[in-house]
């Protein structure tokens, strides 16, 4: 088939849509930024796309919650398209305000297709204080989301003050029943933080960092993958550059975030 065609939601508050927009054409995507505003006035916009991004930020200041406003505006006013969009075998990637606007659309977790059910929340951080820092992620091998295939692990940064994934303890055992928990915070030395902070920067129940609908397609996560679409955005760069060359390997290009991005692209190839 011709190029993938992804969308990338920006307007009111959303601020990552050049870094994500960036990193989906470096994985092969036709991009295109389109303000909220155009998809409520074309109800068609959506059916021209193969992947939705809603990306981070603020959406409304926050106000009310995070995500909160974005996912009310969609809900009564984009709710059919975006349902006949997953239906029809679109992929639809929340990251960070995005996922926050995803859990309060009820799109995710998603237990029934098309139920729009909220059952899970995003809420203040444990530690009391907007986090800005690197986490170490596992993915979960057994998921079937279209992100994390031929993932293991993976560094991206955080920058929230509401991303403690919260929720009754019978819909995080369905979760991880279900393989819908799609990465975890991690500690460096690998295996799960346990909570332990400040590898897991928020107080996440089961050091959940993002998760995926039924279909495997519909995700969100919390850290950022765009902003490691190049190599050098990582703290350490210069570091691992070194040790790189001293072992004589090749300094990659990209950033692994980009990763996430290319497994969406590729899915529909």
């Amino acid at each position: 088939m011709g190029s993938v065609k992804a969308l990338v939601m920006t307007g009111f508050g959303l601020n990552c849509d050049m870094e994500t927009a960036y990193a989906l054409e470096v994985a092969g995507a036709k991009t295109e930024k389109v303000h909220l505003n155009s998809l409520v006035a074309n109800e068609k916009a959506l059916k021209a796309y193969q992947i939705f991004v809603i990306g981070g930020g603020f959406s409304w200041g926050d106000d009310h919650g995070a995500g909160v406003i974005m996912a009310m505006r969609l809900k009564h006013r984009l709710e059919a398209q975006i349902t006949s969009f997953v239906e029809k075998g679109g992929v639809v990637i929340g990251i960070c305000n995005g996922f926050q606007v995803l859990v309060n659309l009820g799109l995710l977790p998603g237990f029934v297709r098309g139920g729009m059910m909220r059952e899970v929340a995003l809420i203040a951080n444990d530690c009391g204080n907007f986090r800005d820092q690197w986490v170490r992620l596992e993915a979960n091998s057994d998921s079937n989301c279209v992100l994390t295939r031929g993932i293991g692990s993976l560094e991206l940064p955080v920058r929230h003050g509401e991303g403690k994934f919260f929720a009754d303890p019978a819909v995080i055992e369905r979760l991880m029943e279900q393989n819908q928990v799609i990465f975890r915070y991690a500690l460096p030395s690998g295996g799960t933080a346990r909570g332990e902070f400040p590898f897991n920067p928020n107080g996440s129940v089961e050091d959940i960092a993002g998760i995926c609908d039924v279909t495997g397609r519909v995700a969100g996560l919390m850290p950022h993958p765009e902003a490691f679409n190049h190599f050098t955005n990582h703290p350490d760069w210069t570091y691992l550059k070194q040790q790189c060359e001293r072992e004589g390997k090749s300094v990659p290009e990209e950033g692994d975030g980009v990763r996430l991005f290319r497994n969406a692209v590729e899915y529909f190839h």
